[in-house]
């Protein structure tokens, strides 16, 4: 009987620290007591903003046994990659439209015919030798960016793989691809089409 309690223990031990699958590129952490957004997102790498968010909330309640989703943790360098092409590709464009391209880039890493890495996706070249994102091409992600193009990155990261599944998008008005325009469409944002 005592032997068998000590495996029931360690039988109990073992599941409880199994890590779970991601959801949505978001992790599932349970709050401890004492734990604020601050002190998760300090140990996890991440942003309070970026954790409300992917958590749907406003105010600074955590509940201690509750569980929240801690998005992926990206370097800085990656974000402000990021929103240099996202103000290159969605300058003029809608908020949402600017959030839609920052997930096709994240989009395209978690896809199994991209690069897996920010860097990588976004400096990717054809066969052709052509870059996959024309502001690479002409040298404009080489530009600055905003608050608000930096605040569509960090959305897009905090909903992670809650997309449409979009891993391209064109503006129908400037492009000369002809096969870009028999992907499955998503959705349309401003002047630009989404498609996977």
């Amino acid at each position: 009987m005592k032997k068998l309690k000590k495996s029931l223990v360690t039988l109990i031990l073992t599941v409880s620290i199994i890590t779970l699958p991601t959801v949505g590129g978001a992790a599932p952490y349970t709050v401890q007591h004492g734990d604020t957004f601050w002190s998760i997102a300090q140990k996890y790498g991440t942003t309070v903003a970026n954790l409300q968010i992917a958590n749907s909330r406003t105010g600074s309640l955590l509940l201690a046994g509750e569980s929240i989703k801690v998005p992926d943790n990206i370097s800085q360098a990656d974000k402000q990659l990021m929103a240099k092409l996202v103000s290159a590709e969605a300058k003029g464009e809608p908020y949402a439209g600017k959030v839609a391209v920052a997930t096709v880039i994240l989009n395209r890493v978690d896809h199994k015919e991209f690069p897996n890495t920010i860097k990588e996706v976004i400096y990717e070249r054809s066969a052709g030798g052509y870059y996959a994102f024309t502001p690479v091409q002409n040298g404009q992600i080489n530009g600055s960016y905003t608050q608000e193009d930096m605040k569509a990155v960090n959305e897009a990261i905090a909903f992670r793989g809650q997309g449409r599944g979009s891993i391209y998008f064109y503006n129908p008005k400037t492009s000369s691809s002809s096969w870009i325009t028999t992907r499955e469409e998503t959705v349309t944002i401003g002047n630009h089409r989404f498609a996977k």
